[in-house]
């Protein structure tokens, strides 16, 4: 399976994240991807450099205002003077454009005030290379399109930052650019068919569920751990917001193999039920028991299952990284879901 991969994605520097007020280090780092591409090219894999793509993919399924945003709001923030006074080194917001303060909200003028437009969170920080990493993300995902629709079977996009988080028009939960959805729109627009992209990141995909909520031509499932028991993404990712075209199944708190694999084969079964011609995978590694940041309790085996039962679809499928944070695992479970989805394509 070629491995497509971009040195810009080790650009992007947080700086740490601002969580109920506090800063506290970063755990979406340059060693996450660092680790997958090291255990990826142990196992053979095939490094291929990410090409660069127009535009419009991101403008596709992202607002312009939030790209042009993410664009600049780095360079803004120099120039305001704000890294020397107060003394704030990566863009935060300090103030949210809350559907409560009126329905004609605008963009405000105050480039401290921006950041609270675009963004829903304190913890998804902007610094220098921010933007060129998520662009180089996106570009990532748009090359392993290329190739599944070149005659590869199947391609997978190392990248980082993450971006299931992002909304058509708000980014936040570490993610920038919603890079699996570019993917899909871009398959969606080649293929001639339905495509579903299936998220078995341990928290919510919640920024691609609402990008195609009004889409019957991409289907959106994910396996989460339930929001309800207090997990990221909090407001939404619940059953009650399934239609024809979106299918969230949660996941309570220690659940394991069992469960996990029995959601995923559900929502492969379900997307094979829609005629899917073409897949994206946003395989997020969190969910296993050594993660820190979910209480899932998939193992390793499990990860390489779920790659069969995806695999088995046996359509052009592009995976694009998202979450896994426990560096000594990441690597080898993300090998074991291609390993598995090569297996189940044969």
């Amino acid at each position: 399976m070629p491995v497509v991969w971009s040195d810009a994605c080790l650009l992007h520097d947080p700086g740490g994240e601002i969580w109920v007020g506090v800063r506290t280090p970063a755990v979406e780092t340059t060693e996450r991807i660092e680790a997958i591409r090291a255990a990826l090219l142990e196992g053979g894999a095939r490094l291929v450099e990410a090409e660069p793509h127009e535009d419009e993919a991101l403008l596709e399924v992202h607002d312009p205002g939030l790209v042009e945003y993410l664009r600049t709001v780095w360079g803004e923030w120099e120039a305001a003077g704000l890294p020397e006074d107060p003394g704030q080194d990566r863009v935060v917001p300090y103030v949210f454009a809350h559907p409560g303060l009126g329905s004609t909200l605008r963009v405000p003028a105050a480039v401290w005030a921006k950041p609270g437009f675009y963004a829903y969170d304190t913890m998804t920080l902007v610094g220098p290379g921010t933007w060129e990493a998520a662009r180089a993300a996106a570009d990532a995902a748009l090359t392993a399109v290329d190739l599944v629709l070149e005659g590869e079977p199947f391609a997978y996009a190392c990248t980082r930052p993450p971006g299931h988080h992002v909304t058509r028009t708000a980014f936040g939960g570490s993610c920038y650019l919603n890079s699996a959805a570019v993917a899909a729109a871009s398959l969606r627009a080649r293929v001639g068919g339905p495509v579903a992209v299936l998220d078995v990141d341990a928290h919510h995909g919640n920024g691609t569920q609402e990008i195609f909520r009004e889409c019957s031509d991409v289907l959106t499932g994910s396996v989460h751990v339930d929001p309800g028991e207090g997990w990221f993404p909090h407001f939404v990712g619940f059953a009650e917001e399934n239609d024809d075209a979106n299918r969230n199944l949660l996941m309570a708190p220690g659940w394991g193999d069992e469960p996990w694999l029995g959601a995923v084969a559900e929502l492969a079964a379900w997307a094979r039920s829609h005629g899917v011609v073409a897949l994206v995978v946003a395989l997020g590694v969190d969910a296993a028991a050594a993660d820190p940041e979910s209480p899932l309790q998939v193992s390793a085996g499990g990860y390489r299952e779920a790659g069969r039962l995806l695999g088995a679809l046996g359509v052009s499928t592009v995976v694009v990284q998202e979450g896994g944070y426990h560096l000594e695992s990441i690597g080898p479970l993300v090998l074991g879901a291609l390993l598995g989805l090569e297996e189940g394509g044969s």
